[in-house]
């Protein structure tokens, strides 16, 4: 009996090793996708707090990795700076006025239109560049964002779609994509800290999870240095059209 439960528990770790090289290996690959795959696969064999507390340490250690690594910073971050305090701004107002969730109602539509935008990005319909739509147009999505954030826990939308809409090249795409998450994830914890709501330690588990997700990370990250700049496109948005089908499978689930 002893041995069995043993034999469980070896076969859990390694099954929770083995998600986190997975969804290490898509943040790697595309720039995103880690929180959504994670949970779901994890899920499988944790509670939902449980699995949820293991991503702390990776989520945010990768996005800040993700920010750095794709050469200089200060040029994208230029670039995104009304974005970017849109964000901060977008979140603290959240934290204030909103609730912490508004149900799988909210999480099945954000995910209906990641689908929409990759699919219109697959058809070749191209948008156009939000610079040129107004000199707010960052700040808009960026406080849509922190809205959005807050209510769902998705840092996706209008983000990513406002960031593919740039014309970035590939490392820039990737760079921008963990600059946006950092300050989405570091503004979210800041606001509830300050209103007393985030008081949860880190666990040894999520210190441990970094590992198995640093190695998927940098599995993928070798992969996505072997695409062109068409078949990274395609394979990014082919990703933003999964992981919204995945949060509203997630969704309807609940």
């Amino acid at each position: 009996m002893v041995q069995a439960n043993l034999r469980s528990m070896e076969n859990d770790h390694l099954f929770i090793a083995g998600v986190f090289i997975l969804a290490g290996f898509v943040k790697g690959a595309v720039g995103l996708g880690l929180p959504t795959i994670a949970m779901g696969l994890l899920a499988l064999v944790l509670p939902p707090a449980q699995a949820a507390a293991l991503l702390v340490v990776p989520s945010l250690l990768t996005n800040v990795a993700q920010m750095a690594g794709g050469g200089p910073l200060l040029p994208v971050t230029r670039r995104l700076r009304a974005l970017l305090a849109g964000i901060v701004a977008g979140t603290t107002a959240g934290v204030l006025v909103l609730p912490t969730a508004l149900g799988p109602g909210a999480v099945i539509l954000l995910g209906a239109a990641l689908v929409i935008g990759a699919v219109l990005n697959l058809l070749r319909v191209r948008l156009p560049n939000p610079e040129g739509w107004s000199p707010w147009s960052g700040l808009v999505c960026g406080t849509a964002t922190g809205l959005v954030t807050v209510a769902t826990g998705v840092f996706v939308i209008p983000a990513v779609p406002y960031i593919r809409a740039l014309d970035l090249s590939r490392d820039q795409t990737i760079q921008a994509l963990g600059l946006s998450f950092t300050v989405s994830s570091l503004s979210l914890a800041l606001a509830l800290l300050a209103q007393g709501v985030f008081k949860q330690d880190l666990a040894w588990g999520s210190l441990l999870a970094l590992i198995p997700t640093l190695v998927g990370m940098g599995l993928g990250i070798r992969w996505r240095q072997r695409l062109a700049g068409d078949r990274f496109r395609m394979m990014f948005d082919i990703s933003l059209l999964l992981l919204g089908l995945a949060q509203m499978l997630a969704a309807v689930s609940r």
